[in-house]
């Protein structure tokens, strides 16, 4: 078995494919596959959106007869058990592929090499670890959820030329420019679920939807870390709940007296009534948050503010990835300082590129897991 030269090539194409459904597949992982057959693509597939079919059947569907004797590229490891759907192994074989080149190992004890095994037992060449640097950072929720039962986590910061994220008493304060904004509901657009804390509900009133034409149905689930059900029901979360998801994460147990609790549970009956989800937790312990979203089959996490939840996070050793915007503009007298800058990413994260937005920068940052 060897790689070829256009491996790489055809692989990437169907990363990049594969992105298309990002945020939309359910607990599904969002998988591309190409068939190519004497150079050419001649199927394509993607994870549907709610997550079936898978692609692999949709690529092979694509590609008809001609699949006989072509190269699938996935970037996932096919399944090998029979789910709702059946196995998509299965599928590749009964189609007559010659060849199967994959990405990424799938870590579901349910898959993990059984697929490979399917495949090779019937014949087909297999060639695996494709691109599998990029592969794996596509499906970064999926394997994140599958190895440690959380979402993927990636904080979101824009930051002043001086270091700071905004200013206190004044709300939302513009640091970076059109373009750095319209690369973040893109983000948002790709995640499965984004958190903010009380003080940046209450202090910018952000609606925490993607508001790119077209995409407003990718809006990610909005949560807010609210200790003590303090988020207004005039809100823009609150006001647009019913139409986009929104959870209030509660201190649990509260520590209360009876007249508090009595308060608490009225805000809460009244969350509940402009239907905002109330769920309880450790909110000094956030693992135990991230947990109960693993258990909902949230992948991927998009953590947008403030500095103390931020640092929560940080501290708490649950950030995955670290996006930096800078704008060109200082903020001054008043600042609330950024819990993370370039000169103090913490040691095990590595810097793996900068994008350029206008006058902005992002720097970006991961870890492996």
């Amino acid at each position: 078995m060897t790689q070829l030269p256009e491996d790489e090539r055809f692989m990437a194409e169907a990363i990049r494919l594969s992105r298309e459904h990002l945020g939309l597949t359910s607990t599904n992982p969002s998988v591309g596959c190409l068939i190519v057959k004497d150079g050419a693509v001649i199927g394509r597939g993607v994870t549907a959106v709610g997550g079936r079919p898978h692609a692999e059947p949709q690529a092979l569907a694509e590609a008809g007869e001609a699949a006989r004797g072509a190269t699938a590229y996935v970037t996932l490891e096919p399944c090998s058990h029979y789910g709702k759907t059946p196995p998509c192994a299965e599928a590749l074989i009964a189609y007559g592929v010659a060849r199967v080149v994959i990405s990424v190992t799938d870590p579901d004890q349910r898959v993990s090499g059984r697929g490979i095994n399917m495949l090779r037992a019937a014949g087909i060449e297999v060639e695996t670890g494709v691109l599998e640097t990029e592969g794996r950072r596509s499906l970064a929720g999926y394997l994140m959820r599958q190895t440690k039962n959380r979402p993927y986590v990636t904080l979101k910061l824009a930051v002043s030329a001086d270091g700071m994220i905004g200013r206190v008493g004044e709300g939302q304060v513009r640091i970076t420019g059109d373009l750095s904004r319209a690369e973040v509901q893109m983000l948002r657009a790709e995640s499965d679920a984004i958190l903010v804390g009380i003080g940046t509900a209450i202090s910018d009133d952000p609606e925490l939807t993607c508001r790119i034409p077209g995409l407003e149905n990718r809006s990610p689930l909005r949560i807010v870390i609210d200790e003590q059900l303090q988020l207004p029901l005039g809100s823009k979360l609150v006001q647009t709940a019913r139409k986009h998801p929104v959870i209030a994460v509660a201190a649990h147990p509260p520590s209360f007296d009876e007249n508090t609790d009595a308060a608490f549970q009225a805000r809460r009956a009244a969350l509940d009534a402009a239907g905002v989800e109330v769920l309880q937790s450790n909110t000094s312990e956030p693992g135990e948050l991230m947990e109960a979203l693993g258990t909902r089959g949230i992948s991927s996490l998009l953590l947008e503010g403030g500095a103390r939840t931020a640092q929560r996070f940080l501290d708490a050793d649950l950030v995955d990835r670290i996006l930096l915007f800078q704008g060109p503009g200082t903020i001054g007298k008043g600042g609330i300082e950024s819990p993370v800058l370039k000169s103090n990413i913490p040691p095990s994260f590595r810097h793996v590129g900068e994008s350029r937005f206008g006058d902005d920068l992002c720097d970006e940052y991961e870890r492996g897991f």
